[in-house]
């Protein structure tokens, strides 16, 4: 009994706290505080939300981190801000998360009006349809960028587009959006059909009303003839009756009246038959004439039609010389043969006892930690073998992804990549490196169907996948290629693997190669080729650019190029390089207006990182134009670096070079930095890559090509008939270089000698050295240094460095001004 009694009170006392919790939350201050509560959320997240969208690059490595103090984020609010813009914005709806945060906000602003729960309700039930329906169409138009649709909308669209195909995710989604109008502003076609209805009915009384009143008119228009007519006739007939005194008229109107009515009869009859005779003689007069007119024939003469030429100029310069041939000057041009390249034993070994024995420790080790398997599935690859794992349901995938390092150390294996979830598939994918690995060949790569049959416009043979299919890509549609490594990684070989795909497809008069090597020896077999795909600065040795200064030179000379291009594709009135060829193939653009063939150019930059700290921005700056707008004129950038740091790799280049391949790199922030993702530190090296094109990530083997493959490839092109010389880029002028400067005496500078003096004294040419110790401006500073360059002082412009002082000591300088005086 007194259990029971302790049992009841206690009941009682949790049905009071209950009642007591639910009063509160009733009460209006609560309701207005909660009110004011999402109000103030809902600006939260869409600030969070905009900022996310300029800084989401910089903070992926705050996501997991948020305890952590040293590490700061760019969001305006913060790490919640952040973490909480990649949850609902990449991995939900994309931009249609926005609509979370206006709906937050008209409930907030719904609680304090105190708006019915059932409508608030129902506003979110909407809103949520909305949602999903804006990140599937924003899935749909952009299928490579997952940003802007999230991972909801980009794996919706996917997997419908498997079933239903692109057309019908069109129809689908235009069914939803009419259904949601239907439905939500509840409109019908009965309105619409009724309104139509109505609209033919006033026509058609509009019609009768103004043809009644065209026929009433016609009427009234002849019955006004008629009596003009009568009264016409009426009038002659007084006129002919001279010899009658208005007296006997009178008399014979006034007569006695007649009771019969037959002479009544007759008399009108009398009347009627005198108006017939003093009107017919006229009457018969027009009747006469109108027949006559009637027997005259007409010649009617057609004039003929004026003849019309069936083809333009244009197409008449076609029919007699045929397409344009840009290939004609080098037509008997060979390609490369396939035996040029090394063959290797590329059979994959399939050791069954490996695959089994990975497969129990994978299934040992997650069944440690309490996660079951339902399926299993191995791929063998050339150097990786995928192990496809399907979980059994209720397993977190988070919970497997934070076992990598678990797994790699169960396998004793070099590096474990863990892929939660692969793309496009309801699998989870453990990368797993073969103890015997398999080189993939350039031979192989180059020879595949996929490649010969390809109708791309660069196309580059990478290497191979892990089901072992050749991967080719287009370096027109990337537009621009990011590449980064460690040391040794295979990061010049995967160049050597771009250019030779491009050499064993493109005819010299098709690409021109720009190559920039800043360590000297990298691509300095290619000197070979330069008559026939390289292209240079006007006055310049080598093809191959080594030095900074020429660096600088021929980015800003490819920015002239650029824009001499847009110019011609403006006076075409087309939109791109392919475009353009097209019509000039076809005769359609005359050369005597400065209109060419126009070859794509490849600008390959071997050492990035070096630039960026010789020449820093005046390298920086030209690249990005090149790669913000040179896509559609055929330059496309091919930049290499083995430091991808973020002072390397800036914002500004990561946002215009969607297309990245990683080797193995020596951490995790520096796979983030050039992928966005974690994975390259996995890698086991010698070509192991990961290349992204804004989407998804493919592993790839890279085809290893050889330096004694290279130079026999060169050899054979080189010894062919080739142009007179390379392909010449626009000269560019240096404004700093002192060429253009006045160098007459009398025009100097009043402290020039003074300036002279200072700078023999540091033996240092540069201007910040005059502004400090002649308390001067930049600009009069700069001008110092001209006038002292143009009277032999200090040297040239080198970039960033100083310029070099070409006089040792004051005696030199007093003699060299002394010559000056003389002349």
């Amino acid at each position: 009994m007194a259990k029971k009694k302790q049992s009841v009170k206690k009941s009682s006392i949790l049905t009071e706290e209950k009642s007591s919790i639910f009063s509160f939350l009733k009460t209006r201050q609560t309701q207005t505080i909660f009110g004011f509560f999402l109000i103030i959320f809902s600006l939260f997240l869409c600030i969070a939300f905009i900022s996310f969208f300029f800084s989401w690059q910089e903070d992926q490595s705050v996501l997991n981190k948020l305890a952590d103090k040293t590490i700061k984020s760019k969001n305006l609010l913060g790490k919640i801000g952040a973490s909480l813009s990649h949850f609902f914005i990449y991995k939900g709806f994309g931009l249609a998360a926005f609509v979370i945060a206006y709906q937050i906000f008209i409930s907030g602003v719904a609680v304090l009006v105190k708006k019915k729960l059932s409508r608030i309700i129902i506003s979110w039930n909407w809103s949520l349809f909305i949602m999903l329906w804006f990140s599937v169409s924003l899935g749909f138009l952009h299928q490579k960028y997952a940003l802007l649709s999230g991972v909801i909308g980009f794996e919706v669209n996917d997997y419908v587009q498997t079933f239903i195909g692109k057309t019908g995710l069109v129809l689908i989604l235009v069914f939803l959006l009419i259904a949601y109008i239907v439905l939500r502003y509840k409109i019908t076609i009965d309105a619409y059909l009724e309104k139509v209805k109505q609209n033919k009915i006033e026509r058609q009384a509009r019609e009768f009303v103004e043809s009644e009143q065209q026929t009433t008119t016609k009427i009234n228009k002849k019955v006004e003839f008629k009596n003009q007519e009568a009264e016409k006739k009426t009038e002659l007939i007084v006129e002919s009756k001279k010899e009658k005194s208005e007296f006997e008229l009178s008399l014979e109107n006034l007569k006695p009246t007649i009771t019969n009515h037959s002479d009544v009869t007759t008399k009108n009859e009398e009347i009627t038959l005198k108006v017939e005779q003093e009107i017919t003689p006229e009457l018969k007069v027009e009747e006469t004439v109108i027949e006559d007119l009637k027997e005259v024939e007409i010649d009617i003469a057609i004039a003929r039609e004026e003849e019309h030429s069936v083809e333009n100029l244009s197409d008449k310069v076609l029919k007699d010389f045929g397409e344009f041939d840009p290939t004609l000057e080098l037509s008997n041009f060979k390609f490369p043969t396939f035996n040029l390249l090394k063959q290797y034993n590329e059979s994959i070994s399939i050791d069954p006892t490996e695959l089994e024995a990975n497969k129990n420790r994978i299934v040992e080790t997650l069944k440690n930690y309490k996660i079951g398997i339902a399926e299993i599935k191995a791929t063998v690859g050339p150097t990786i073998t995928l192990y496809e794992i399907v979980p059994e349901a209720g397993i977190r995938i988070s919970k497997i992804k934070n076992l990598e390092d678990d797994i790699a150390l169960s396998l004793s294996a070099l590096g474990i990549r863990i892929i939660a979830p692969i793309p496009g598939k309801g699998t989870i994918g453990i990368e797993v490196p073969n103890k015997k690995s398999t080189i993939v060949s350039m031979h192989s790569a180059i020879s595949s169907k996929k490649f010969q049959e390809s109708q791309m416009q660069l196309p580059i043979a990478l290497g191979k996948t892990i089901s072992n299919e050749t991967f080719v890509v287009d370096l027109a549609k990337m537009p621009h290629l990011l590449m980064a490594g460690a040391t040794g990684q295979g990061k010049s070989v995967g160049l050597n693997a771009v250019l030779t795909s491009l050499l064993y497809k493109k005819h010299p008069a098709e690409v021109k190669f720009v190559l920039v090597d800043p360590k000297k020896v990298e691509l300095t077999l290619f000197n070979k080729i330069e008559r026939h795909y390289l292209a240079k600065l006007p006055d310049t040795e080598d093809a191959i650019i080594t030095d900074t200064t020429k660096v600088v030179h021929t980015l800003n000379s490819l920015c002239i190029e650029m824009d001499n291009r847009y110019d011609l594709l403006k006076a075409a009135m087309v939109r791109n390089i392919k475009e353009y060829n097209t019509k000039f193939k076809q005769r359609k653009l005359n050369p005597n207006d400065g209109h060419q063939f126009l070859p794509y150019i490849v600008l390959v930059i071997d050492e990035f990182a070096d630039l960026i700290m010789t020449a820093g921005k005046e390298v920086e700056t030209p690249i990005a134009r090149l790669a913000q707008l040179a896509r559609a004129i055929g330059i496309h950038l091919i930049v290499a670096t083995q430091r991808p740091s973020v002072n390397v790799i800036t914002g500004i280049i990561k946002a215009n070079f969607p297309a990245r391949i990683a080797f193995r790199v020596t951490s995790k922030i520096d796979s983030r930095t050039i992928l966005d993702a974690g994975g390259a530190d996995q890698l086991i090296g010698r070509g192991d890559l990961l290349y992204t094109n804004g989407n998804s990530i493919t592993r790839i083997q890279c085809a290893f090509v050889d330096t004694p493959e290279v130079e026999k490839i060169t050899d054979f092109i080189g010894s062919q008939k080739a142009y007179t010389e390379a392909h010449l880029l626009p000269e560019y002028v240096d404004d700093e270089s002192g060429t253009s400067i006045d160098i007459d005496v009398a025009d100097r500078d009043k402290l020039f000698k003074e300036a002279a003096e200072i700078i023999v004294t540091a033996q240092q040419g540069s201007a910040s050295l005059l502004q400090r110790k002649l308390k001067l401006g930049y600009n009069r500073a700069g001008r110092l240094i001209d006038q002292l360059e143009a009277a032999g002082i200090v040297g040239g412009f080198e970039g960033s460095k100083a310029r070099q002082v070409l006089v040792s000591d004051f005696m030199a300088l007093e003699q060299l001004l002394e010559n000056e005086k003389n002349q």
